[in-house]
């Protein structure tokens, strides 16, 4: 599996808002059993980009 146009477009739109405020990009990874992708910024930034290229912010209480 391999990662979408739209996840493409979203995470460079998320990386580029990132780093307008100067925030280190730590992890980035695909999931390929999920498809989702997931970036660690700064020391506690976690999102989530979906397929469909929606993306969130991950609360640290869902773990």
């Amino acid at each position: 599996m391999l990662p979408t146009v739209e996840q493409g477009f979203a995470c460079i739109r998320v990386c580029q808002m990132l780093s307008n405020y100067y925030r280190n990009i730590e992890l980035f990874r695909f999931d390929a059993r999920t498809g989702d992708i997931f970036l660690l910024a700064f020391e506690n930034i976690q999102i989530e980009i979906a397929r469909d290229g929606n993306w969130r912010f991950i609360d640290e209480a869902e773990f």
